[in-house]
């Protein structure tokens, strides 16, 4: 939906020529997506002199400080853990705080542990500044803790949220049992074409074991997950970003917010938990209008009315899978 292009180039419309450190603080729930978001500032503010920095867990504290403290930098693009730990120590000085913004707000507000650290967070910011919310979905009981954030807030609501499918993206569903799947998978990728493919499951246990079984089928398959140590997950982040791999095994941590623009299919090998994780699942796929293709797998009566529910609020009509899918009508030109 373009929403870290809005408040990039929001912030970096609005910021002073010369700006004091830390000025920009933007916050976000998973280390990838941050790491993306910082790309996106370092990218528009190429011809600019706006020093950017992301901050997350699983690197060295010491490290980060020592970058605060030699660059100091004027945008901060991090996780609440690692902001709360660097600000309460006194090494992340945030007083001079004019942007405050929120990505995928809905997902960081949800959490009881997240939304106490960006309380904290928000606590040490100076009392006016600009605050900044942005989520696809956002149910009534967050909005209404989003609104404890800011004074007289402005929403804008982008079209009705049962309107949020993406018109570029073609969505099949195959009714399968279990021990079915692999071989479904695998007949699917060997029968479309595709640039780059996302397949999501629900835990990392099968996140491993079926990237394995595509690598032994000789398929580009790389794997991400939640129990990767960091560096080895921006690695594998960037190796699928950069093109170099072109089939990613994952779970719900890469469901949100991660933008390839590659990907033209998402496989819901395991139902999404909800309608809100199937919308980000396939949303990784037709992105910006282009077009693209989701297949989800139902092995279960629950799976199937997870279904149903999803069709029911996005008044979306998902069709069982054809045995061809005419090529044109997935893959852009």
């Amino acid at each position: 939906m373009g929403k870290t292009a809005v408040f990039v180039l929001t912030v970096l419309n609005l910021l002073p020529e010369k700006p004091q450190p830390v000025s920009c603080l933007v916050m976000t729930h998973t280390r990838e997506l941050a790491y993306q978001i910082d790309k996106e500032f370092n990218r528009f503010a190429a011809t600019l002199n706006y020093k950017t920095m992301v901050i997350y867990g699983g690197e060295p504290m010491d490290e980060q400080v020592k970058t605060l403290e030699t660059r100091q930098p004027h945008i901060i693009v991090g996780t609440p853990g690692r902001v709360l730990s660097l600000a309460k120590k006194g090494k992340l000085n945030l007083s001079n705080v004019k942007f405050f913004v929120l990505d995928e707000c809905d997902k960081m507000l949800k959490e009881l542990d997240m939304r106490a650290d960006v309380q904290s967070i928000f606590k040490m910011t100076p009392i006016e500044k600009q605050v900044m919310m942005f989520s696809a979905t956002l149910p009534n009981d967050i909005r209404s803790v989003c609104r404890k954030f800011m004074t007289k807030p402005f929403e804008i609501f982008v079209d009705n949220e049962t309107k949020l499918t993406l018109h570029g993206l073609q969505q099949f569903w195959v009714k399968l049992n279990e021990n079915e799947k692999n071989r479904k998978l695998i007949d699917i990728l060997d029968m479309l074409q595709f640039n780059q493919v996302i397949i999501f499951v629900k835990n990392i246990v099968r996140c491993i074991e079926l990237n394995k079984l595509l690598i032994e089928s000789n398929f580009p398959s790389i794997a991400i997950h939640g129990s990767l140590e960091q560096e080895e997950r921006i690695n594998r982040y960037r190796t699928f970003k950069e093109f170099k791999k072109r089939i990613m095994v994952a779970t719900d941590i890469f469901g949100r917010g991660i933008d390839i623009e590659r990907v033209n299919i998402v496989v819901n090998y395991d139902m999404p938990d909800s309608s809100d994780s199937y919308l980000h699942r396939v949303g990784r796929a037709g992105r910006f209008g282009t077009k693209g293709l989701a297949i989800t797998f139902a092995s279960t009566e629950e799976d199937e009315k997870r279904l149903q529910e999803i069709q029911d609020r996005f008044l979306v009509k998902i069709k069982p899978l054809p045995d061809s899918i005419e090529t044109a009508s997935y893959m852009n030109n």
